[in-house]
């Protein structure tokens, strides 16, 4: 490896940790790039011709802490499966360190299209991805009722927690994810 690029990769790596240490203490509100260039020793061009924004700064910033952690296990107890999969995404936006990041990250996508289109693509597609061929091979199993649409299973587990999580902000917790899967399994189980 050429000491360019392994100068190039490191600095990456520093101007994402940056990015995270400086949201941490002072918000999303009053990160800039500005900021994170000086602090990470980096030229704003720098970070610029990366990202062309702080929201995606912080999109690829908060993505390199925790990808595959939110895979589905498939112990073929899809409830099981489910709830551990939603507490760990619980865990990590909504009860963990970064969770007022990830908020402002959503709000932001509310008023930059690329923000939005880069956190559909690289988060929330592929989220309902997963979820969704989970539920399908449960399905396949006989887990869940063949007539079931499972895209809209996906709109009423991730509804709550968006709601609880943006909207009226209450925590949310591993009991409100239990009620939820509770309630959407006894509407999507096999009719006898």
């Amino acid at each position: 490896m050429t000491n360019a690029r392994r100068r190039g990769s490191d600095l990456t790596e520093a101007i994402m940790r940056t990015t995270m240490e400086l949201g941490q203490e002072i918000g999303y509100a009053k990160l800039s790039i500005e900021a994170v260039a000086a602090r990470a020793g980096a030229g704003k061009h720098t970070i610029y011709r990366r990202w062309p924004s702080k929201g995606a700064l912080l999109l690829d910033s908060l993505m390199s802490l925790n990808g595959p952690a939110l895979d589905y296990p498939d112990t073929g107890d899809v409830m099981a499966d489910l709830r551990e999969q939603i507490h760990a995404a619980v865990d990590l936006m909504a009860r963990g360190p970064f969770s007022h990041l990830f908020r402002a990250l959503i709000g932001e996508a509310q008023h930059d299209p690329k923000v939005a289109a880069a956190l559909n693509e690289r988060f929330i597609a592929p989220q309902v991805e997963k979820t969704v061929a989970r539920l399908k091979s449960a399905q396949d199993q006989g887990q869940l009722s063949p007539a079931f649409d499972l895209n809209l299973a996906m709109a009423i587990l991730s509804g709550p927690l968006y709601f609880q999580f943006l909207i009226t902000q209450e925590p949310l917790s591993h009991e409100y994810v239990d009620g939820i899967l509770e309630a959407l399994f006894t509407g999507m189980g096999p009719r006898p």
